[in-house]
């Protein structure tokens, strides 16, 4: 989903640029109302986990390969805008360190693969104390449909970001994307919940509530 250089009109990059841009500034001044000493080495912990995932490949369909995002288990251990803080950070490294994702589409790549993902799942999260038994299954069956949904919906808006800059008709890339990203979505939502899981076993404190209000 990393969108290289050169793939992007400079009107959508630099409106993705902007709006990824306002959200990690939000996430800034959340940090320094939300860090505490308790919290600060699982924000580390989980970018380091984020940033060595994404590094792994598995194989899909046609000779394509996923990676986990991570987004989705940022958003479910730290609150989703600390996630976005997280997956901005790995990002930005991936771009400079691997010339992974371009540098001029970084703010559509941390837009795609980190804001949306975590926002999507820490809105689920909340909606679904409402709607879900209060269960451990129903409670990681919501972790799976977040981090599901986290990998469609930036692969939407990474199609959608394609077509509006003329690279590839929307038609053609929207399917492409959905379809291939279906599967790594379903890998996604398999090493999340796994994830999850063991937080659940052994450290339970860690996620209670944290995926609190958003605003």
């Amino acid at each position: 989903m990393h969108i290289p250089d050169g793939f992007l009109d400079p009107g959508v990059a630099a409106a993705t640029a902007i709006v990824s841009a306002g959200a990690v500034g939000y996430a800034l001044r959340r940090a320094d109302r939300e860090l505490d000493d308790e919290r600060v080495p699982l924000l580390g912990v989980t970018a380091a986990f984020v940033f060595a995932v994404q590094m792994l490949n598995f194989p899909v369909a046609g000779g394509t390969s996923g990676h986990l995002l991570g987004a989705g288990l940022a958003a479910i251990l730290l609150g989703p805008w600390l996630a976005c803080l997280v997956m901005a950070v790995v990002l930005t490294a991936q771009a400079l360190v691997f010339a992974d994702g371009g540098i001029s589409a970084l703010g559509a790549n941390v837009l795609n693969m980190g804001v949306i993902g975590a926002l999507t799942v820490g809105y689920l999260m909340v909606w679904s104390r409402h709607l879900s038994p209060r269960t451990r299954t129903g409670f990681l069956a919501v972790v799976a449909g977040g981090a599901w949904l986290a990998v469609m919906a930036g692969a939407a808006a990474t199609a959608l970001e394609l077509s509006l800059s003329g690279t590839v008709p929307l038609g053609t890339v929207l399917p492409a994307m959905l379809g291939v990203h279906a599967l790594i979505g379903a890998g996604e939502a398999i090493i999340t919940v796994a994830a999850v899981s063991a937080v659940l076993s052994t450290r339970p404190d860690l996620l209670r509530g944290r995926v609190a209000a958003i605003a």
